[in-house]
């Protein structure tokens, strides 16, 4: 199909082909080619969902703008995903990491391309971009990763400071149902036997994550910051100090300020030019100037762009949801060359309990101000006043501040007392106060304390007794103002977001020392200002249902406290090739509070395909339970076709 455009070129779009890997395997691909005789370079997508349906819009937002200005954009489902072949056993399988160098090989060889690739994604394809930079293939010339993780173990949905985020049981539920749909007809007469075939081998990625609960070989694999040194093509990271994955970019432009450019912006788990809460950017023509200065044949100079490009926050009043955060754009070095650490020992800060050695409570129900951590981008669920959980917490203040400051990177925590009872997690929450003692959160870092500081299992597991901890809290960028005061605020629990570990009585801290960041200049504003966002594509081939926002509950009795959201049904009717793709989740999460503490977190999750040949729905249920640091879960996939029932799938941890 060619269609025309106000660019530079058409667009001869092919929307199905194969690309077959050396052991057979054929992964399947949407490509947009500028109509031109010349030669051009590649641009590689490449991830698990579904190129067919799942995420055909945002596809469409993307890939053929890339093709009007000149460049060939390919669209590649991974392995036992959408429409290709073979089996996906986790999350980034060394057959993936190596099926991704092979689809950069075969474009770069076809007649079509100039033998230069570039690549990107988001979440998994801009993590999948990462990884294919280390020791990259010659045809590799540059990539973008937006919204992706640098270090599996710390900077993933799973863990965080080796406590397990009930996020993981979201993500444990959606993507056996993402690999239990169905293929296209594009893969031939017998799609149903493939589809069958590919749920019986269906695995249960969560079993791993739940298993893997130390910073080890599993997690180091595909963790690029481990191999830093390794990486060998230009890097635009993009992140959003809303999303859980920001850290990246910090991190990856201190480690290879030659090689990393970084923008973070306010947004959550999106694409820039769809980022919320705002203000968005273009991210197309952002990633055009990007592509045209590694890609085309046209002399190296320098992008002449700051290494980092950061929207600076200020207080906002919390609330659910924030359309637009307060703050501007600055630009500067990497974040290690631009920052002074401030050591704040605890003792020298106002304490709500006074002397030390100081008791951080071990209410269980602490930590329903948090929010989400941003993981999936969807609106609303930012964090709340935290006043209320600090009433139930240890706090240390700052007097108000006799002149603004700025805090520019990770503020760090260290800590040393004793445990009274056995296990314990420590959560840290930075907070700026105004006037009215309306505290809104700046960062926060938690940390389980039978680990070491490398998140791995030393002698002291098991702890009970004397222990000492670093807490590395969230990256950011934040202008606190004069007047206001700085609050950080230690609990036991962080509900739900945190799933909780083997609770303990409490802790007694002896000593501890905060070290903030802080801008040692005012940072400059941006030099250029970045392009605004677009509505592509200029034709849609679909239309959107999607309910404004979530459904959200709390409620307690005497006995046990619930949290709960749902995602009503969001429907996309796609013109061509007429599919209707439709989803909707629920999560509960209750902790029962009677005697031993008990938490909940129950998942559904269902999606549906409404095709020319016939009606899909894949859903699947997880309940997960934790009491006395043992976690079980159970989990049903089941799968009908035109309302009959085709297959399912039932597992069970431990």
């Amino acid at each position: 199909m060619t269609t025309q455009t106000e660019d530079l070129f058409q667009v001869d779009e092919t929307d199905h082909l194969w690309i077959e890997m050396p052991d057979g395997v054929r992964l399947a691909a949407r490509l947009w080619r500028p109509v031109t005789q010349n030669r051009v370079p590649a641009i590689l997508e490449y991830i698990p969902y579904r190129k067919t349906d799942m995420v055909r819009a945002r596809d469409e937002r993307n890939h053929p703008y890339f093709a009007a200005n000149g460049y060939a954009s390919i669209r590649v489902d991974m392995r036992g995903s959408g429409d290709s072949e073979g089996h996906m056993p986790d999350m980034y399988a060394q057959t993936e990491l190596d099926d991704a160098r092979r689809v950069i090989e075969w474009l770069s060889a076809q007649p079509w391309c100039n033998g230069c690739v570039g690549m990107f994604g988001t979440s998994w394809g801009g993590t999948a971009s990462l990884q294919a930079s280390v020791r990259a293939p010659a045809q590799l010339k540059a990539v973008i990763a937006v919204c992706a993780t640098h270090n599996r173990f710390e900077d993933d949905i799973h863990y965080m400071g080796g406590c397990v985020l009930s996020d993981t049981f979201e993500w444990g539920a959606t993507l056996p149902s993402i690999l239990a749909s169905p293929p296209s007809a594009n893969t031939g007469a017998d799609w149903t036997s493939i589809w069958r075939e590919r749920i019986e081998r269906l695995s249960f990625s969560l079993e791993n994550w739940l298993r893997e609960c130390e910073n080890g070989e599993y997690w180091r694999h595909g963790s690029v910051i481990h191999q830093a040194d390794a990486l060998s093509v230009p890097i635009l990271a993009v992140g959003g100090w809303s999303d859980r994955y920001s850290n990246s970019v910090m991190a990856l432009v201190n480690a290879r300020p030659d090689l990393v450019w970084g923008v973070v912006g306010p947004w959550g788990h999106h694409y820039p030019d769809h980022g919320s809460p705002g203000p968005a950017i273009g991210f197309q023509k952002l990633a055009l100037e990007w592509w045209d200065h590694w890609l085309k044949p046209s002399p190296q100079t320098d992008l002449n762009w700051p290494r980092l490009r950061v929207w600076q926050r200020e207080f906002d009043q919390p609330t659910d949801t924030l359309r637009e955060r307060s703050g501007k754009w600055v630009e500067t070095g990497p974040p290690k060359a631009e920052t002074v650490d401030e050591v704040l020992p605890l003792a020298s800060l106002v304490s709500n309990n006074q002397n030390a050695p100081w008791s951080i409570p071990g209410n269980p129900t602490v930590g329903q101000s948090a929010g989400d951590t941003g993981y999936f981008g969807r609106v609303g669920g930012m964090p709340l006043d935290q006043a209320a959980d600090d009433t139930l917490s240890l706090v240390f203040e700052t007097a108000p501040l006799p002149e603004d400051i700025v805090i520019y990177g990770v503020a760090a925590l260290s800590l040393a007392g004793k445990s009274i009872g056995q296990g314990g997690q420590v959560i840290a929450r930075l907070s700026e106060v105004d006037a009215d003692g309306v505290a809104a959160r700046i960062s926060y870092g938690i940390r389980n304390l039978e680990l070491d500081d490398d998140l791995k299992r030393g002698p002291h597991v098991g702890l009970s007794g004397a222990f000492s901890a670093e807490v590395r809290l969230h990256s950011t960028a934040y202008r606190v103002r004069k007047g206001n005061r700085i609050r950080l605020a230690l609990s036991l629990s962080c509900w739900p977001m945190v799933h909780t570990c083997v609770p303990t009585e409490e802790i007694l801290l002896e000593t501890g020392t905060l070290t903030l960041p802080l801008m040692a200049a005012e940072a400059p504003d941006l030099g250029s200002p970045f392009p605004p966002p677009q509505d592509l594509p200029k034709k849609k081939a679909h239309s959107i249902h999607a309910p404004e926002g979530l459904e959200r509950w709390s409620r307690r009795d005497a006995d046990a406290v619930e949290m709960g959201w749902r995602q009503p049904p969001v429907r996309t009717t796609f013109f061509k090739p007429g599919v209707v793709f439709g989803y909707e989740t629920k999560m509960v999460h209750r902790l029962n509070v009677a005697g031993v503490v008990v938490q909940e977190t129950h998942v559904d999750h269902q999606m549906t395909f409404d095709r020319e040949d016939g009606v899909a729905e894949v859903s699947v249920t997880l309940n997960a339970k934790t009491s006395k640091g043992g976690t079980s879960v159970d989990a049903d996939l089941n799968v009908t076709w035109n309302g009959r029932p085709f297959a399912s799938r039932h597992w069970r941890i431990p």
